[in-house]
């Protein structure tokens, strides 16, 4: 259990730590992170680090899909941390 609880912890870092370098991408004109990537992260437990760091960075908050997508992606990542443990 100690193991998921630290998996999920640190992929969610992971997510909000990316958003915010895509955010100082942005502003700084240079290579982004792909769309893609924030989406697998989500998958893999980290829609919560991920929307957070949406919040935090003001980044992404006009995409749709972001603003509806994210939240999806957290209950589902709640879903089954619950089923799995």
């Amino acid at each position: 259990m100690d193991s998921i609880i630290y998996y999920i912890l640190g992929v969610n870092i992971i997510g909000f730590i990316l958003m915010g370098v895509d955010k100082q991408k942005a502003i700084k004109q240079k290579y982004r992170i792909p769309e893609r990537t924030f989406w697998i992260i989500a998958l893999l437990g980290g829609a919560l680090g991920t929307y957070f760091g949406m919040k935090r960075y003001r980044h992404k908050t006009k995409h749709k899909s972001f603003t509806i997508g994210m939240p999806i992606f957290i209950l589902l990542n709640i879903f089954l941390f619950f089923y799995l443990s």
